[in-house]
């Protein structure tokens, strides 16, 4: 059925109208009482007026109606019917229209005296033979709506679905940022520390403006990657992790290569979830760039602790001991330290000690996820 249907339409639908228009002449030809002058007139243009059924579907029932009378079933009211209920969503009309149908077939033509059991017989009649093509019609506007409603779901599907990507793209963003705060401008910041110190101790005077060129470098780094973490993290999220990611077993090679005075103590502890070791390494490292920044010549101590189904870090350093170097900062690490510990349930605290120096505290779960 719906392969007959699917060639069904398929056909032109000029194609269909002539078909519809040449089936309703012969109906009328073969049925009709009586072939008097004025009603094969008003036959003529009903039968024609079904070539515009599409445009004006009531005019053309109206103009049909009057073979109702000439006829017990006439095929070109029947038509009329069907493609009025097919295009309309007015109920009150349709049911205006039935009536109409079934009186018109009812009522005898000519006019005779009228027998009103027959007429009553002849309208109940009428009445079922033009509900069927209303209904009919009726069914076909709601299936079409039905397959527009489920175009427009797959539509809104597919919309969700891109929404999605760019959502996921968004929180790789985002991520993506994180770890170049974490990982370049650690890297970046040692250059500067270590040319702003060469630049001091060098006598060479071609040493120290190469030393000079090489700071001024890392800073002008340091300012475009700020800018450029800012940018990344615009559309950010909660994102998956990134791989390849150090872990504790880094640990002590990033204390070594810090550029400070450094001492990592404590043991590692067992079975920390891989989210966990992530936090705690990107925790020293910060802390350690800090260090750096604004801290020069201070000396630092990181501590590894386990209490209960808990681990944890601590960074502490001493005062400086000369004026740190004007180094610029994306202000985003401590606040993404702090995002990692609420994301792994977890608490940062960072603060200035009594000394004068500055620790840095985190504490998450062993299996955090």
């Amino acid at each position: 059925m719906s392969g007959a249907r699917a060639l069904w339409q398929r056909v032109p639908a000029p194609v269909v109208d002539l078909v519809l228009v040449a089936v309703a002449a012969v109906d009328v030809w073969l049925n009709m009482w009586e072939h008097t002058r004025p009603g094969a007139v008003l036959a003529a243009l009903g039968c024609v007026a079904l070539g515009f059924r599409r445009r004006f579907p009531l005019g053309v029932f109206l103009l049909t109606l009057p073979l109702a009378l000439m006829q017990d079933v006439a095929f070109a009211v029947l038509v009329a019917l069907f493609t009025l209920a097919e295009r309309s969503r007015n109920r009150r009309l349709l049911a205006a229209c039935v009536t109409l149908s079934a009186v018109a077939s009812s009522t005898p033509w000519p006019l005779a005296e009228v027998d009103r059991t027959m007429t009553l017989v002849f309208f109940v009649y009428g009445l079922a033979t033009s509900v069927a093509p209303v209904l009919f019609g009726q069914l076909l506007q709601a299936q079409q709506d039905l397959a527009r409603r489920l175009a427009e779901i797959e539509e809104a599907r597919e919309h969700e679905q891109v929404l999605h990507a760019q959502a996921m793209l968004a929180r790789e963003r985002a991520q993506l940022a994180r770890e170049m705060h974490d990982v370049v401008s650690h890297q970046v910041s040692l250059i500067a520390v270590q040319a702003g110190a060469l630049q001091v101790a060098a006598r060479d005077a071609d040493a120290r403006e190469a030393a000079r060129t090489i700071r001024s470098l890392s800073v002008t780094t340091l300012d475009e990657l700020r800018t450029m973490v800012t940018l990344l993290r615009a559309s950010g999220g909660n994102a998956t992790e990134l791989t390849p990611q150090p872990t504790l077993a880094d640990l002590r090679k990033l204390v070594d290569s810090s550029g400070t005075h450094a001492r990592l103590m404590g043991e590692f502890p067992s079975h920390v979830s891989t989210p966990a070791q992530r936090a705690l390494y990107r925790t020293v490292q910060e802390a350690l760039t800090n260090v750096r920044k604004h801290a020069p010549g201070a000396t630092a101590r990181v501590e590894l602790w386990q209490d209960g189904d808990h681990a944890g870090v601590t960074v502490t350093n001493t005062p400086p001991t000369r004026p740190s170097l004007p180094l610029p900062g994306s202000q985003q690490g401590l606040v993404g330290l702090r995002e990692r510990a609420d994301i792994l349930h977890g608490t940062l605290q960072a603060g200035p000690t009594a000394e004068g120096g500055f620790r840095v505290r985190l504490r998450v779960p062993l299996s955090a996820d």
